[in-house]
């Protein structure tokens, strides 16, 4: 990722220039602000930010996709990522993956920050949103079926591996989530790292998965570890979310 995003994860044509992308989605958004999200022109967009219409063509392909990512584009970089990492534990490997996905964020929190409060009231744009985590979560699970092949009967490999695929996503999407809720003004990655640690430990292959225990977060104290065991059938984005909210406070 050596060059600087437009914005989060947005891909432009040859030759655009990452101000003038930033000028347009810092236009949109006002637009967004003033009149609704319904109520804003790709015409008006362009007038507000200076440009001609063809201009905002070269960076987005439309409206839309100043709010978010270029996910085509992160899934390819996610895809790369991942059949260069045939050595390492397949959760390992997809842990990987999604903080890339989640550095893509970081490149603009403001703009991050910005997309998250407008989604949260476009309906269209909150089915958008979940279609994308959609396509995480199979890619995922086809990378842990296609390490599982031959190790486990296929119907058990299917079920694992939609398991792990959907524990990393809401792991990431939970640390995502409290970043954005707080506005963008920490750094989430060692959060990613503790909740992964977490998914890791429950499904990795050399844990029980089936443990169970009702104990709150406990902090163990100076060595940095906070240990925590949760309830069987806990929803998993509250389990991680919870974890992250513990280690902001140490």
């Amino acid at each position: 990722m050596s060059r600087v995003p437009l914005v989060p994860g947005e891909q432009a044509a040859p030759g655009a220039h990452p101000d003038t992308g930033r000028r347009i989605a810092a236009a949109a958004f006002e637009l967004f602000a003033a009149r609704g999200y319904d109520g804003t022109t790709v015409d008006a967009i362009a007038e507000r930010a200076g440009i001609a219409r063809r201009t905002f063509f070269r960076y987005f392909r439309s409206k839309d996709d100043v709010i978010f990512p270029d996910h085509d584009s992160l899934l390819t970089m996610v895809n790369q990522h991942l059949i260069a990492q045939t050595a390492l534990d397949p959760i390992e490997a997809i842990c990987g993956a999604v903080k890339l996905v989640l550095l893509s964020y970081l490149d603009d929190p403001k703009v991050s920050v910005q997309r998250y409060q407008l989604s949260r009231s476009v309906p269209a744009l909150r089915d958008r949103e979940l279609a994308s985590v959609q396509r995480y979560e199979r890619t995922f699970s086809r990378y842990v079926r296609g390490r599982l092949t031959g190790t486990l009967p296929d119907a058990q490999a299917v079920l694992r591996a939609d398991v792990v695929a959907a524990a990393v996503v809401a792991a990431h999407n939970a640390v995502l989530r409290e970043w954005l809720r707080a506005g963008g003004d920490y750094d989430p990655l060692a959060d990613l790292d503790a909740s992964c640690a977490w998914v890791q430990g429950v499904f990795g292959e050399n844990q029980n998965p089936t443990k169970d225990a009702s104990a709150p977060l406990r902090d163990a104290g100076a060595d940095g570890v906070v240990v925590a065991v949760f309830r069987s059938g806990e929803p998993m984005d509250e389990v991680v979310a919870q974890i992250s909210r513990s280690l902001r406070e140490r």
